[in-house]
């Protein structure tokens, strides 16, 4: 049972990813800078993520341990700004499944690799050739997916007026 609610949890994180694009290019173009987008979801998630550690874990991280971690260890924020700023900048110009469809694939390759050669210390999990036909066909779903996209024009909002 752990299991599928493990993947049902990934499944929603991964669902609102495109969400989350969607709602910093929105963001973005109201503050009038897509920079500002970013800072302001990292300072929504800061607190956000504050609350859910007091509320579950009944305290937030010690200052004395944090200080005690390996600064590579941290990288991991800099890889999420990267990528919060990178989506927030391509959604409204790519277009958000455009640039899913890369991120989604880099991910999946990236994964692919990390497992087989246990990189950063992860679980060695080799790559067979059902493995690769599995991801061979991730990847070709997602650009079937984007191949109608790829040939429309950009669409332009209509608004309705009153009158």
């Amino acid at each position: 049972m752990t299991y599928v609610r493990y993947a049902i949890w990934a499944a929603c994180a991964g669902a609102f990813i495109p969400v989350m694009a969607v709602l910093n290019a929105r963001l973005g173009k109201a503050l009038g800078e897509p920079m500002h987008a970013a800072f302001l979801l990292f300072a929504v998630g800061l607190l956000a993520t504050g609350l859910a550690s007091l509320l579950l874990t009944g305290r937030l991280p010690s200052l004395m341990l944090m200080r005690q971690v390996e600064p590579v260890n941290y990288g991991g924020g800099l890889i999420v700004g990267f990528y919060v700023l990178s989506i927030t900048m391509l959604a409204p110009r790519f277009g958000v499944g455009n640039a899913i469809l890369f991120v989604m694939a880099a991910q999946i390759f990236t994964s692919a690799a990390i497992d087989q050669f246990g990189l950063f210390g992860a679980v060695v999990r080799p790559a067979t050739a059902v493995r690769f036909t599995g991801l061979a066909l991730i990847i070709c779903g997602l650009v079937l997916s984007q191949i109608p996209a790829m040939k429309v024009q950009p669409a332009t909002r209509v608004t309705a007026t009153s009158t």
